[in-house]
């Protein structure tokens, strides 16, 4: 399980555009995110730094919570 903390998402696109970033890294990936908080809870083999770097490339702010 891999837990960030994301910036920049104002609507649900913004959800959508972070969770294909993510299951771009794994596609077996289970994606969980919170708009309000920017929570994002990821069941994942991607490492925390590939997905904050692949987040970060997309123009949202991103790190490991």
């Amino acid at each position: 399980m891999v837990t960030l903390n994301v910036t920049g998402m104002t609507c649900d696109g913004c959800v959508k555009a972070v969770e294909r970033i993510i299951k771009a890294q794994d596609p077996q990936a289970n994606v969980t995110i919170d708009l309000g908080s920017g929570r994002v809870d990821a069941t994942t083999s991607a490492t925390p730094a590939a997905l904050v770097e692949a987040i970060e490339a997309a123009g949202f702010g991103a790190k490991a919570a």
